[in-house]
């Protein structure tokens, strides 16, 4: 399969961001001995904006399924070798970045053929934003704890992944739809439904309920309030 020149730019482009990404987060962890939470959420939420890359550059969905795929098969890797200290060190065992990985590959392989990339940012925004600021929020600033089926939650964490989750889902579907009361109704919904996920999911498959459900929500609701 021959590659255009525009298509080799634009992955050329989308691998500098991740190889710039992934060098700050291990720079981060080796040279200031930086809390191995933050620099894995610095991967999280920086691996999100991918997404926008994708959509903004139109690149192929087999492109960025092989992608997924490739990132998959690394995260494999890394849970059982060091290869990425930075995704691996928070003294705990989780398939979050693989999980991570399998959710922007199903996401595009969906959305992407339907003409419909905003489904899919929408998904992987809330996982990357609102997953990853509910967290550092929770961790440094949480004063009202609670747990669900012994996961360490904090009211605090959850409020901002629902306000952020809002958010990204305003944002991108006012873009697309123009702002109006059912794409707030939507977007309020979305964000109730991903904050739901979040809570009762553990052992980093937030990382695969989260986004795939927030995309599945987004989409079912416009194809009611909004396409009908």
């Amino acid at each position: 399969m021959e590659l255009s020149h525009s298509l080799l730019f634009s992955i050329g482009l989308v691998a500098c961001y991740l190889a710039v990404l992934i060098l700050i987060a291990e720079k981060l962890k080796s040279l200031f001995s930086t809390d191995g939470e933050i620099t894995r959420k610095v991967v999280h939420i920086g691996t999100g904006n991918v997404i926008l890359l994708a959509w903004w550059l139109n690149i192929p969905a087999w492109v960025g399924i092989s992608a997924a795929i490739l990132a998959a098969t690394i995260a494999i890797l890394s849970y059982f070798f060091p290869i990425l200290p930075s995704l691996n060190s928070v003294g705990r065992r989780s398939w979050g970045t693989f999980f991570y990985a399998v959710s922007i590959g199903v996401l595009v392989a969906y959305f992407w053929p339907i003409s419909h990339p905003e489904y899919a940012a929408m998904g992987i925004l809330i996982m990357a934003l609102g997953d990853g600021l509910a967290a550092l929020v929770g961790q440094n600033f949480g004063q009202h704890p609670y747990k669900i089926f012994g996961s360490g939650k904090s009211l605090e964490g959850s409020l901002t992944m629902l306000g952020v989750s809002f958010l990204v889902s305003l944002i991108i579907l006012s873009f697309i739809n123009g702002m109006n009361p059912p794409i707030i109704l939507v977007s309020l919904l979305t964000a109730i439904g991903a904050t739901i996920l979040e809570t009762f999911s553990k052992l980093g498959i937030d990382n695969l309920t989260v986004p795939i459900g927030s995309a599945a929500i987004a989409y079912f609701l416009t194809q009611i309030f909004i396409s009908s």
